[in-house]
């Protein structure tokens, strides 16, 4: 994939643009992502905070406690209810976008599962990947 990238959430009203290669692409198992996404996982890119650009619409939030007991902020659409990123208070030069809301999420290559301690059984992949019972060791 190659910057800048772009996406928005399901109704139209929030876009966003960013302007730098992602840092990383996780399949998250933790029970919070499990809620967000209404499945088993959330499918995540992180990249640098500065380098994503909102291009309209207000994002409606809603902070819980992340499993670091640091919190984490939910940012979504206000007008349909797509969860478009997550910021979290532990690494608060990143954010993590949901790659449902990419225009082509195609190009997306995670390269491990985090939070498998809390993984759903009927929803873990043989896929070949590593696995972090939490984060990833930095």
């Amino acid at each position: 994939m190659s910057a800048p990238f772009s996406g928005g959430c399901r109704c139209g009203e929030q876009r966003y643009t960013c302007s730098a290669e992602p840092l990383n692409s996780l399949y998250c198992h933790c029970r919070d992502c499990q809620f967000a996404s209404g499945g088993g996982f959330s499918t995540l890119v992180v990249a640098p905070k500065q380098t994503v650009e909102f291009n309209r619409g207000e994002l409606g939030s809603y902070a819980v406690q992340g499993e670091s007991g640091a919190q984490v902020v939910r940012l979504f659409c206000s007008k349909c209810g797509t969860q478009m990123f997550s910021e979290p208070e532990v690494m608060p030069a990143l954010i993590i976008i949901k790659a449902a809301t990419l225009d082509d999420p195609s190009w997306l290559r995670p390269t491990a599962h985090i939070y498998t301690e809390s993984a759903q059984p009927w929803a873990l992949a043989e896929d070949g990947l590593p696995r972090h019972a939490k984060f990833p060791p930095q």
